[in-house]
Protein backbone atom coordinates (compact mmCIF):
# COMPACT_ATOMS: atom_id res chain seq x y z
CA UNK A 1 0.00 0.00 0.00
CA UNK A 2 1.04 3.69 -0.84
CA UNK A 3 1.99 5.34 2.37
CA UNK A 4 -0.17 8.76 2.74
CA UNK A 5 1.84 11.96 3.13
CA UNK A 6 1.22 13.17 6.31
CA UNK A 7 0.88 17.04 6.85
CA UNK A 8 3.99 19.10 7.45
CA UNK A 9 4.66 22.21 9.24
CA UNK A 10 2.85 24.82 6.99
CA UNK A 11 4.42 27.02 4.70
CA UNK A 12 4.74 30.63 4.37
CA UNK A 13 2.31 31.28 1.52
CA UNK A 14 0.01 29.18 4.24
CA UNK A 15 0.51 31.01 7.13
CA UNK A 16 -0.08 34.52 5.29
CA UNK A 17 -3.43 33.18 3.78
CA UNK A 18 -4.35 32.32 7.34
CA UNK A 19 -3.39 35.86 8.48
CA UNK A 20 -5.21 37.25 5.98
CA UNK A 21 -8.75 35.56 6.60
CA UNK A 22 -7.89 36.43 10.23
CA UNK A 23 -7.31 40.18 9.50
CA UNK A 24 -10.54 40.06 7.20
CA UNK A 25 -12.66 38.43 9.34
CA UNK A 26 -11.67 40.99 12.28
CA UNK A 27 -12.43 43.92 10.10
CA UNK A 28 -15.79 42.39 9.58
CA UNK A 29 -16.50 42.25 12.92
CA UNK A 30 -15.36 45.92 13.43
CA UNK A 31 -17.07 47.16 10.04
CA UNK A 32 -20.29 45.66 11.81
CA UNK A 33 -19.80 47.06 15.48
CA UNK A 34 -19.57 50.23 13.69
CA UNK A 35 -22.37 50.20 11.82
CA UNK A 36 -24.35 49.12 14.68
CA UNK A 37 -23.27 52.17 16.56
CA UNK A 38 -23.12 55.04 14.07
CA UNK A 39 -26.11 53.46 12.03
CA UNK A 40 -28.95 55.99 14.02
CA UNK A 41 -26.80 58.95 12.80
CA UNK A 42 -26.35 57.94 9.04
CA UNK A 43 -29.95 57.39 8.94
CA UNK A 44 -31.05 60.52 10.38
CA UNK A 45 -28.50 62.59 8.38
CA UNK A 46 -29.51 61.04 5.01
CA UNK A 47 -33.21 61.59 6.25
CA UNK A 48 -32.74 65.16 6.05
CA UNK A 49 -31.45 64.75 2.63
CA UNK A 50 -33.82 62.08 1.06
CA UNK A 51 -37.00 62.87 3.08
CA UNK A 52 -37.95 58.96 3.39
CA UNK A 53 -36.70 56.91 6.48
CA UNK A 54 -36.73 53.82 4.38
CA UNK A 55 -34.73 55.16 1.41
CA UNK A 56 -32.45 56.35 3.90
CA UNK A 57 -32.38 53.07 5.56
CA UNK A 58 -31.42 51.09 2.69
CA UNK A 59 -28.47 53.91 1.68
CA UNK A 60 -26.82 53.60 4.87
CA UNK A 61 -26.80 49.28 4.33
CA UNK A 62 -25.40 50.34 0.96
CA UNK A 63 -22.79 52.02 3.31
CA UNK A 64 -22.31 49.07 5.39
CA UNK A 65 -21.96 46.92 2.25
CA UNK A 66 -19.04 49.25 0.63
CA UNK A 67 -17.64 49.16 3.81
CA UNK A 68 -17.07 45.36 3.99
CA UNK A 69 -15.70 45.71 0.58
CA UNK A 70 -12.87 48.21 1.10
CA UNK A 71 -12.17 48.51 4.74
CA UNK A 72 -10.23 44.55 4.41
CA UNK A 73 -8.61 46.13 1.22
CA UNK A 74 -7.76 49.74 2.91
CA UNK A 75 -7.99 49.19 6.00
CA UNK A 76 -10.52 51.29 8.84
CA UNK A 77 -10.34 54.68 8.30
CA UNK A 78 -9.15 56.57 11.02
CA UNK A 79 -12.94 57.91 11.25
CA UNK A 80 -15.42 55.04 10.65
CA UNK A 81 -18.71 57.00 11.84
CA UNK A 82 -17.41 59.65 9.65
CA UNK A 83 -16.77 57.23 6.10
CA UNK A 84 -19.98 55.67 6.33
CA UNK A 85 -21.86 59.13 6.77
CA UNK A 86 -20.20 60.42 3.46
CA UNK A 87 -20.70 57.26 1.82
CA UNK A 88 -24.38 57.23 2.26
CA UNK A 89 -24.68 60.76 1.90
CA UNK A 90 -22.54 60.73 -1.81
CA UNK A 91 -25.34 58.13 -2.39
CA UNK A 92 -28.30 60.28 -1.22
CA UNK A 93 -26.96 63.46 -3.04
CA UNK A 94 -26.24 60.48 -6.43
CA UNK A 95 -30.21 59.58 -6.18
CA UNK A 96 -31.69 62.96 -5.71
CA UNK A 97 -29.85 63.87 -8.55
CA UNK A 98 -31.24 61.74 -10.38
CA UNK A 99 -34.75 62.45 -9.80
CA UNK A 100 -36.84 63.96 -12.23
CA UNK A 101 -37.72 66.60 -9.24
CA UNK A 102 -34.16 67.06 -8.34
CA UNK A 103 -34.27 71.16 -8.11
CA UNK A 104 -37.36 71.53 -5.85
CA UNK A 105 -35.67 68.30 -3.50
CA UNK A 106 -32.90 70.77 -3.18
CA UNK A 107 -34.80 73.80 -2.95
CA UNK A 108 -36.69 72.24 0.30
CA UNK A 109 -34.16 71.31 1.86
CA UNK A 110 -32.08 74.70 1.53
CA UNK A 111 -29.04 73.16 -0.17
CA UNK A 112 -27.14 74.37 -3.11
CA UNK A 113 -25.78 72.77 -6.23
CA UNK A 114 -22.11 72.96 -5.00
CA UNK A 115 -22.75 71.44 -1.15
CA UNK A 116 -24.71 68.62 -2.80
CA UNK A 117 -21.67 67.95 -5.34
CA UNK A 118 -19.38 67.71 -2.21
CA UNK A 119 -21.02 66.86 1.05
CA UNK A 120 -18.45 67.49 4.11
CA UNK A 121 -17.17 64.11 4.90
CA UNK A 122 -18.12 64.65 8.51
CA UNK A 123 -20.86 67.20 10.24
CA UNK A 124 -19.11 70.56 11.63
CA UNK A 125 -21.33 70.45 14.37
CA UNK A 126 -21.92 67.29 16.65
CA UNK A 127 -25.39 69.21 17.65
CA UNK A 128 -26.53 68.50 14.20
CA UNK A 129 -26.38 65.05 14.48
CA UNK A 130 -28.12 65.19 17.59
CA UNK A 131 -30.89 67.71 16.04
CA UNK A 132 -31.10 64.66 13.23
CA UNK A 133 -31.83 62.37 15.59
CA UNK A 134 -34.41 63.64 17.00
CA UNK A 135 -36.10 65.02 14.49
CA UNK A 136 -36.03 61.27 13.50
CA UNK A 137 -37.74 60.31 16.01
CA UNK A 138 -40.38 62.86 15.87
CA UNK A 139 -41.11 61.51 12.38
CA UNK A 140 -41.05 58.22 13.61
CA UNK A 141 -43.66 58.91 16.03
CA UNK A 142 -46.00 60.45 13.64
CA UNK A 143 -49.50 59.79 14.46
CA UNK A 144 -50.41 57.96 11.07
CA UNK A 145 -48.52 55.29 12.48
CA UNK A 146 -49.80 53.44 15.94
CA UNK A 147 -48.29 53.27 18.72
CA UNK A 148 -47.40 50.02 18.25
CA UNK A 149 -45.01 50.59 14.95
CA UNK A 150 -44.10 54.18 16.33
CA UNK A 151 -42.12 52.27 18.99
CA UNK A 152 -40.66 49.61 16.77
CA UNK A 153 -39.50 51.92 13.86
CA UNK A 154 -37.75 53.90 16.27
CA UNK A 155 -35.98 51.19 17.36
CA UNK A 156 -35.06 49.79 14.28
CA UNK A 157 -33.86 53.25 12.93
CA UNK A 158 -32.60 54.60 15.79
CA UNK A 159 -31.26 51.79 18.34
CA UNK A 160 -30.08 49.79 15.70
CA UNK A 161 -32.31 46.55 16.96
CA UNK A 162 -33.04 43.59 14.42
CA UNK A 163 -36.23 42.69 14.73
CA UNK A 164 -35.50 39.52 16.96
CA UNK A 165 -34.61 41.78 19.54
CA UNK A 166 -37.53 44.31 18.83
CA UNK A 167 -39.72 41.57 19.28
CA UNK A 168 -38.07 40.12 22.43
CA UNK A 169 -38.25 43.72 23.86
CA UNK A 170 -42.12 43.89 23.12
CA UNK A 171 -43.06 40.27 23.57
CA UNK A 172 -44.49 39.03 20.41
CA UNK A 173 -43.75 37.46 17.77
CA UNK A 174 -41.13 38.61 14.75
CA UNK A 175 -42.95 38.14 11.80
CA UNK A 176 -45.08 40.66 13.57
CA UNK A 177 -42.57 43.40 13.91
CA UNK A 178 -41.29 42.96 10.48
CA UNK A 179 -44.49 43.68 9.22
CA UNK A 180 -44.88 46.87 11.42
CA UNK A 181 -41.33 47.88 10.31
CA UNK A 182 -42.62 48.13 6.25
CA UNK A 183 -45.94 49.11 7.14
CA UNK A 184 -44.47 52.11 8.82
CA UNK A 185 -42.03 52.81 6.74
CA UNK A 186 -44.23 52.70 3.56
CA UNK A 187 -47.16 54.59 5.47
CA UNK A 188 -44.39 57.70 6.08
CA UNK A 189 -43.89 57.59 2.53
CA UNK A 190 -47.10 57.92 1.22
CA UNK A 191 -48.54 60.26 3.12
CA UNK A 192 -45.36 62.53 2.75
CA UNK A 193 -44.64 63.23 6.68
CA UNK A 194 -42.00 65.90 7.39
CA UNK A 195 -38.68 65.05 8.52
CA UNK A 196 -39.22 67.49 11.25
CA UNK A 197 -39.53 68.14 15.44
CA UNK A 198 -43.19 70.00 15.12
CA UNK A 199 -44.87 72.30 16.89
CA UNK A 200 -47.45 73.02 19.05
CA UNK A 201 -50.88 70.16 18.88
CA UNK A 202 -49.04 68.01 16.75
CA UNK A 203 -45.60 67.69 19.30
CA UNK A 204 -48.21 67.13 22.25
CA UNK A 205 -49.72 64.37 19.96
CA UNK A 206 -46.72 62.58 19.00
CA UNK A 207 -44.26 63.31 22.58
CA UNK A 208 -45.96 59.98 24.48
CA UNK A 209 -44.38 57.50 21.65
CA UNK A 210 -41.03 59.53 21.82
CA UNK A 211 -40.70 59.23 25.47
CA UNK A 212 -41.71 55.62 25.25
CA UNK A 213 -39.27 55.11 22.55
CA UNK A 214 -35.77 56.87 24.20
CA UNK A 215 -36.92 54.88 27.11
CA UNK A 216 -36.84 51.73 25.31
CA UNK A 217 -34.01 52.59 23.43
CA UNK A 218 -31.49 52.93 27.05
CA UNK A 219 -33.12 50.07 28.19
CA UNK A 220 -31.30 48.03 25.62
CA UNK A 221 -28.60 49.56 25.82
CA UNK A 222 -28.53 48.83 29.62
CA UNK A 223 -29.58 45.09 29.59
CA UNK A 224 -29.00 43.79 26.18
CA UNK A 225 -31.89 41.52 25.16
CA UNK A 226 -29.25 39.59 23.16
CA UNK A 227 -25.71 39.06 22.05
CA UNK A 228 -22.68 38.76 23.74
CA UNK A 229 -22.36 41.87 26.06
CA UNK A 230 -24.85 43.03 28.74
CA UNK A 231 -24.21 46.96 28.23
CA UNK A 232 -24.44 48.87 24.96
CA UNK A 233 -23.47 51.90 25.90
CA UNK A 234 -23.78 53.93 23.17
CA UNK A 235 -27.47 53.25 23.24
CA UNK A 236 -27.56 54.35 27.00
CA UNK A 237 -25.65 57.47 25.48
CA UNK A 238 -27.91 58.28 22.67
CA UNK A 239 -31.21 57.51 25.06
CA UNK A 240 -29.55 59.94 27.13
CA UNK A 241 -28.32 63.01 25.03
CA UNK A 242 -31.87 62.37 23.04
CA UNK A 243 -33.84 63.20 26.80
CA UNK A 244 -31.76 66.26 27.65
CA UNK A 245 -32.15 67.79 24.31
CA UNK A 246 -35.88 66.91 24.94
CA UNK A 247 -35.71 68.35 27.90
CA UNK A 248 -34.57 72.39 26.83
CA UNK A 249 -37.12 71.96 24.22
CA UNK A 250 -40.26 71.25 26.49
CA UNK A 251 -38.84 72.78 29.60
CA UNK A 252 -42.50 72.87 31.15
CA UNK A 253 -43.22 69.18 30.48
CA UNK A 254 -43.25 67.05 33.68
CA UNK A 255 -42.79 63.66 32.36
CA UNK A 256 -39.72 65.09 29.83
CA UNK A 257 -37.83 66.01 33.13
CA UNK A 258 -39.31 62.74 34.79
CA UNK A 259 -37.76 60.54 32.32
CA UNK A 260 -34.48 62.16 31.64
CA UNK A 261 -34.00 62.03 35.89
CA UNK A 262 -34.85 58.15 35.22
CA UNK A 263 -32.27 58.21 32.94
CA UNK A 264 -29.51 59.80 34.52
CA UNK A 265 -30.07 57.72 37.61
CA UNK A 266 -30.18 54.35 35.83
CA UNK A 267 -26.91 55.88 34.16
CA UNK A 268 -24.56 56.69 36.88
CA UNK A 269 -24.93 52.73 37.96
CA UNK A 270 -23.20 51.46 34.46
CA UNK A 271 -19.92 51.46 35.49
CA UNK A 272 -20.62 48.99 38.37
CA UNK A 273 -22.96 46.90 36.83
CA UNK A 274 -20.54 44.68 34.57
CA UNK A 275 -17.33 42.84 36.49
CA UNK A 276 -13.65 42.67 35.07
CA UNK A 277 -14.82 40.70 32.43
CA UNK A 278 -18.23 41.74 31.43
CA UNK A 279 -20.29 39.29 33.57
CA UNK A 280 -23.17 41.07 35.25
CA UNK A 281 -22.83 42.31 38.66
CA UNK A 282 -26.90 42.52 40.89
CA UNK A 283 -27.67 45.63 42.40
CA UNK A 284 -27.23 44.38 45.93
CA UNK A 285 -23.61 43.35 44.68
CA UNK A 286 -22.46 46.71 43.02
CA UNK A 287 -19.43 48.84 44.52
CA UNK A 288 -21.62 52.12 45.17
CA UNK A 289 -18.62 54.09 45.00
CA UNK A 290 -18.45 53.94 41.37
CA UNK A 291 -21.34 54.80 41.24
CA UNK A 292 -21.22 58.65 39.03
CA UNK A 293 -22.39 60.97 41.78
CA UNK A 294 -22.28 63.83 38.94
CA UNK A 295 -25.38 61.95 36.78
CA UNK A 296 -26.98 61.43 39.87
CA UNK A 297 -27.23 65.11 40.98
CA UNK A 298 -27.93 65.64 37.48
CA UNK A 299 -30.58 62.81 38.26
CA UNK A 300 -31.51 65.18 41.22
CA UNK A 301 -32.19 68.27 39.31
CA UNK A 302 -34.00 66.98 36.74
CA UNK A 303 -36.60 65.36 38.97
CA UNK A 304 -36.85 68.74 41.15
CA UNK A 305 -37.98 70.09 37.80
CA UNK A 306 -40.56 67.38 36.91
CA UNK A 307 -41.97 68.31 40.53
CA UNK A 308 -42.06 71.76 40.03
CA UNK A 309 -43.55 71.67 36.37
CA UNK A 310 -46.43 68.72 37.25
CA UNK A 311 -49.75 69.86 36.84
CA UNK A 312 -51.26 67.08 39.31
CA UNK A 313 -50.00 64.08 40.41
CA UNK A 314 -46.63 63.19 39.30
CA UNK A 315 -46.48 60.93 35.99
CA UNK A 316 -45.01 57.10 35.41
CA UNK A 317 -42.17 58.69 34.45
CA UNK A 318 -41.66 60.64 37.45
CA UNK A 319 -42.58 57.90 39.23
CA UNK A 320 -40.08 55.36 38.08
CA UNK A 321 -37.48 58.34 38.54
CA UNK A 322 -38.30 58.71 42.16
CA UNK A 323 -37.68 54.81 42.65
CA UNK A 324 -34.64 55.25 40.86
CA UNK A 325 -33.80 57.87 43.30
CA UNK A 326 -34.82 55.98 46.37
CA UNK A 327 -31.44 53.60 45.18
CA UNK A 328 -29.28 56.12 44.31
CA UNK A 329 -29.27 57.91 47.79
CA UNK A 330 -28.40 54.76 49.57
CA UNK A 331 -24.91 54.23 50.07
CA UNK A 332 -24.93 51.05 50.67
CA UNK A 333 -27.69 47.86 49.69
CA UNK A 334 -29.32 47.60 53.32
CA UNK A 335 -30.10 51.34 53.51
CA UNK A 336 -32.40 51.14 50.54
CA UNK A 337 -36.11 52.21 51.61
CA UNK A 338 -37.62 49.49 49.96
CA UNK A 339 -41.02 50.34 51.64
CA UNK A 340 -40.76 53.81 49.81
CA UNK A 341 -40.22 51.98 46.58
CA UNK A 342 -43.15 49.82 47.38
CA UNK A 343 -45.13 52.81 47.87
CA UNK A 344 -44.47 54.36 44.07
CA UNK A 345 -44.79 51.22 42.44
CA UNK A 346 -47.50 50.88 43.69
CA UNK A 347 -48.86 54.62 42.72
CA UNK A 348 -47.22 53.44 39.31
CA UNK A 349 -49.46 49.92 38.84
CA UNK A 350 -52.77 52.48 39.73
CA UNK A 351 -51.06 55.21 36.88
CA UNK A 352 -49.56 53.11 33.99
CA UNK A 353 -50.70 49.64 34.82
CA UNK A 354 -48.74 46.49 33.64
CA UNK A 355 -47.51 42.86 34.46
CA UNK A 356 -43.97 43.78 34.47
CA UNK A 357 -44.62 47.25 36.83
CA UNK A 358 -46.37 44.26 38.85
CA UNK A 359 -43.92 42.21 39.15
CA UNK A 360 -41.36 45.06 39.62
CA UNK A 361 -43.50 45.90 43.14
CA UNK A 362 -43.62 42.23 43.98
CA UNK A 363 -39.77 42.36 44.25
CA UNK A 364 -39.94 45.80 46.27
CA UNK A 365 -42.95 43.80 48.55
CA UNK A 366 -40.06 41.03 49.12
CA UNK A 367 -37.13 43.22 50.25
CA UNK A 368 -39.77 45.64 52.08
CA UNK A 369 -42.22 42.70 53.59
CA UNK A 370 -40.47 39.38 52.84
CA UNK A 371 -40.43 37.11 50.34
CA UNK A 372 -43.44 34.67 51.50
CA UNK A 373 -45.40 38.38 50.78
CA UNK A 374 -44.14 38.83 47.72
CA UNK A 375 -44.42 35.03 46.35
CA UNK A 376 -47.83 35.19 45.81
CA UNK A 377 -48.12 38.45 43.91
CA UNK A 378 -45.55 36.47 41.75
CA UNK A 379 -47.78 33.62 41.37
CA UNK A 380 -50.92 35.61 40.02
CA UNK A 381 -48.75 37.04 36.98
CA UNK A 382 -47.47 33.46 35.93
CA UNK A 383 -50.50 32.62 33.59
CA UNK A 384 -50.44 36.75 32.22
CA UNK A 385 -49.69 35.68 28.39
CA UNK A 386 -47.16 38.87 28.05
CA UNK A 387 -45.33 37.13 30.44
CA UNK A 388 -44.98 33.45 29.39
CA UNK A 389 -41.89 33.98 27.63
CA UNK A 390 -40.27 36.48 29.85
CA UNK A 391 -36.86 35.54 31.73
CA UNK A 392 -37.26 37.94 34.61
CA UNK A 393 -40.53 36.26 35.59
CA UNK A 394 -38.73 32.72 36.57
CA UNK A 395 -35.96 34.66 37.70
CA UNK A 396 -37.54 36.67 40.07
CA UNK A 397 -39.96 33.61 41.47
CA UNK A 398 -36.21 31.76 41.58
CA UNK A 399 -35.07 34.27 43.89
CA UNK A 400 -38.07 34.16 46.35
CA UNK A 401 -38.35 30.25 46.41
CA UNK A 402 -34.38 30.16 47.16
CA UNK A 403 -34.78 32.82 50.31
CA UNK A 404 -37.88 30.41 51.57
CA UNK A 405 -35.04 27.61 51.46
CA UNK A 406 -37.07 25.51 48.72
CA UNK A 407 -34.12 25.31 47.04
CA UNK A 408 -34.81 22.78 44.64
CA UNK A 409 -37.78 25.04 42.88
CA UNK A 410 -35.70 27.34 42.94
CA UNK A 411 -33.06 25.65 41.03
CA UNK A 412 -35.71 24.72 38.28
CA UNK A 413 -36.57 28.65 38.11
CA UNK A 414 -33.04 29.93 37.01
CA UNK A 415 -32.25 26.90 34.79
CA UNK A 416 -35.70 28.07 32.81
CA UNK A 417 -35.06 31.78 33.42
CA UNK A 418 -31.78 30.87 31.71
CA UNK A 419 -33.16 28.83 29.15
CA UNK A 420 -35.23 32.00 28.13
CA UNK A 421 -32.98 35.02 28.14
CA UNK A 422 -31.22 35.60 24.58
CA UNK A 423 -27.98 37.52 26.58
CA UNK A 424 -25.13 35.03 27.04
CA UNK A 425 -23.79 36.66 30.06
CA UNK A 426 -27.48 36.65 31.31
CA UNK A 427 -27.74 33.27 30.65
CA UNK A 428 -24.34 32.50 32.77
CA UNK A 429 -25.53 34.62 36.14
CA UNK A 430 -28.86 32.71 35.53
CA UNK A 431 -27.27 28.99 35.49
CA UNK A 432 -24.86 29.89 38.31
CA UNK A 433 -27.81 30.96 40.38
CA UNK A 434 -29.18 27.36 39.40
CA UNK A 435 -25.79 25.67 40.91
CA UNK A 436 -25.76 27.62 43.43
CA UNK A 437 -29.12 27.03 44.49
CA UNK A 438 -28.43 23.27 44.43
CA UNK A 439 -25.30 23.96 46.42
Amino acid sequence: MTPQPTAGPRGPAQTAETAQTAQTAETARTVETVFRMESPRVIAGVTRIVRDVGIAEELAQDALVAALEQWPRDGVPDNPGAWLMATARNRAVDLVRRRENYARKLAEIGRDQSAATAPPEEPADPDAIDDDLLRLVFTACHPVLSAEARTALTLRLLGGLTTTEIARAFLVPEPTVAQRIVRAKRTLATRNVAFEVPYGPDREARLGSVLDVIYLIFNEGYAATAGDDWLRPALCEDALRLARLLSGLLPKESEVHGLTALLEFQASRAAARTGPNGEPVLLKDQNRARWNRMLIARGVTALTRADATAAGAPGPYALQAGIAACHAHAYRYEETDWHRIATLYALLAARAPSPVVELNRAVAVSMAEGPAAALPLVDALTDVPALRDYHLLPSVRGDLLARLGRTGEARAEFARAASLTRNERERELLLRRAAEADG
